[in-house]
């Protein structure tokens, strides 16, 4: 059966008209869901019984279980189990802004940077809108807090699955469903550059940001095979026509690599590459696993790279350090758990 958290609330309206229903039955089982947050179709007290029975023969609620969380400062980690039996990740990072949780988007990924956990487990299916609204859905009712801010950068790539991520982004939006600010939701991508036309186009005011890693494509090519695919230019290109079109400004994210990609040649090329583009860099200390051979770099190069970037005009933070003690790598709870 089909999950009711897969539907957007015009989704659900056209549906209901459809079985002859009303609008306003939509309405009313969408607050049910994510207002009041039932755990059955039974507790929506105001639907009348022959609707009630209609949902529980032809929907599901919650479709994800919840395995195992692991926690640290600032951060926790959760490992989910589809009804299929695969298994995702989110994690859940508290800033002074919010709670922040960053979201699976796919069983695995085909992207495979070398650097990436999840990327060596290749991609086995895509999630359906429904399972990620659960992943924010489970979390919400772990902490008894709200999640004011999503990212999508957990496992997979999120223009990968590209549909049922903006039907999620619209779930997540409607001030009918979660709420949760445009402005406060952002996709990251490896670079699929003809995905980010077609996002361009949505104008959806989600934020973009472009797992970048390299500022050029000799380095880029070895350690992100997307870019055998999508050169740094095209990217750069399709970053431009996003700015222009948008006027918002695009995040590059960078994890730096021990003897990789984190040298001064490495920073001053970046500064050349991005220089007078509206951006910001968020540069990432590598979370190091026991599969993958790169290194986290010397927190005295972190510091020098950031300080050519800012020296030179460049918006640029490092990222603090999140679940050094959780499998924080992207994947790697996942893997840890199927090994064991």
């Amino acid at each position: 059966m089909k999950s009711i958290y897969d539907y957007t609330i015009n989704d659900l309206t056209e549906y209901f008209l459809s079985i002859g229903e009303t609008k306003f039955r939509a309405s009313q089982v969408f607050d049910w869901l994510y207002i009041k947050r039932v755990k059955s179709f039974d507790e929506m007290s105001n639907i009348k019984k022959d609707l009630i029975k209609y949902l529980n023969d032809n929907f599901v609620l919650k479709t994800l279980k919840l395995i195992k969380v692991q926690s640290d400062i600032d951060v926790k980690k959760y490992l989910f189990e589809l009804s299929d039996g695969n298994k995702i990740e989110a994690v859940l990072m508290n800033h002074d802004y919010g709670n922040s949780l960053c979201v699976s988007t796919q069983v695995g990924c085909n992207m495979g940077c070398r650097f990436c956990e999840s990327g060596r487990l290749k991609k086995v299916r895509n999630l359906n809108a429904n399972e990620l609204v659960e992943q924010i859905l489970m979390v919400e009712d772990d902490i008894k807090d709200r999640i004011s801010h999503v990212v999508l950068m957990g496992i997979g790539e999120p223009f990968d699955n590209y549909d049922n991520v903006m039907r999620f982004i619209n779930i997540i939006n409607d001030p009918k469903g979660i709420n949760i600010g445009i402005r406060h939701i952002t996709v990251s991508t490896c670079g699929l550059v003809p995905k980010i036309k077609e996002f361009i186009k949505e104008r959806a005011g989600v934020n973009l940001a472009i797992s970048l890693h390299a500022p050029n494509d000799e380095i880029r090519d070895k350690i992100m095979p997307i870019n055998k695919v999508y050169k740094i230019k095209d990217i750069m290109d399709v970053v431009k026509e996003y700015i222009k079109e948008t006027n918002r400004r695009v995040t590059f994210e960078y994890i730096l690599l021990d003897g990789i990609n984190d040298s001064k040649e490495c920073a001053n090329e970046l500064v050349k590459l991005l220089k007078g583009i509206n951006c910001y860099v968020n540069l990432i200390p590598y979370n190091e696993t026991s599969h993958i051979e790169y290194k986290k770099s010397k927190k005295m190069t972190i510091n020098e790279f950031y300080d050519i970037l800012k020296k030179n005009n460049i918006n640029v933070t490092i990222r603090r350090e999140f679940g050094s003690n959780v499998s924080a790598a992207c994947g790697q709870l996942r893997s840890e758990y199927s090994k064991g």
